[in-house]
């Protein structure tokens, strides 16, 4: 992004993007608690939301890899939780239906997460850069953020993962060495993960065409 700062506090609109996702899931019944996983230097950002949130807000410090930083999420997730559901804050535009979507799904399987068919031809290539393979895209899905898993499904897949010292690129890759199902559950394609200054862009378009629809 080049920015001076990580990019899930940038303005987006106004408003620092990680706080879009927040306020979705403060808003929805099925929403116990939120524990942020985030540097100490940013958590006024948060604090500043707890006159306007009606969910319990945690904190806890990030690790070294991204399943560290679940992980430290976990160990501060209320014992009598039914599911623990990880989001990235750089995606502000989830929305509350294909949360509630993936959380049946979650609940039902025990591991879900919310993914779109891939609209790209994608090939696999060697270290050289030549083809190998054309992937056939029928069976490939891009995934997305929240996953669902059960928390004493994923404590077990903690545990084998530390043993092991396996590196996951993402959470349910966790119960995936556990050999135990994972759902996909269709998502939308505006549920972007604003990496570049173009997503920036992107993010603001589709902000502003929500709102025109709303004020109709």
């Amino acid at each position: 992004m080049g920015a001076n700062m990580p990019k899930q506090y940038l303005p987006l609109l106004g408003q620092p993007i990680a706080l879009y996702s927040l306020y979705t899931f403060s808003r929805m019944i099925e929403v116990k608690e939120i524990v942020v996983v985030c540097d100490p230097s940013y958590k006024d950002i948060f604090e500043e939301t707890r006159d306007k949130i009606n969910v319990d807000l945690k904190f806890t410090l990030p690790g070294k890899e991204r399943q560290d930083s679940v992980y430290s999420g976990l160990q501060a997730v209320d014992s009598n939780s039914d599911l623990v559901c990880i989001h990235d804050s750089a995606r502000p535009l989830v929305t509350s239906g294909d949360v509630e979507k993936v959380l049946k799904d979650g609940w039902l399987i025990g591991a879900a997460v919310l993914g779109v068919p891939v609209k790209a031809t994608i090939k696999e290539a060697n270290s050289e850069s030549y083809v190998v393979k054309t992937l056939d895209r029928k069976t490939l899905w891009e995934m997305q953020t929240p996953q669902v898993i059960k928390p004493e499904l994923l404590r077990k897949g903690f545990e084998l993962v530390n043993r092991e010292s396996l590196e996951v690129t993402d959470d349910v890759s966790i119960v995936e060495h556990l050999k135990h199902p994972v759902y996909i559950t269709e998502g939308s394609y505006t549920n972007i993960k604003v990496t570049t200054p173009d997503d920036l862009l992107l993010a603001e378009r589709i902000l502003n065409m929500a709102s025109a629809e709303v004020t109709k």
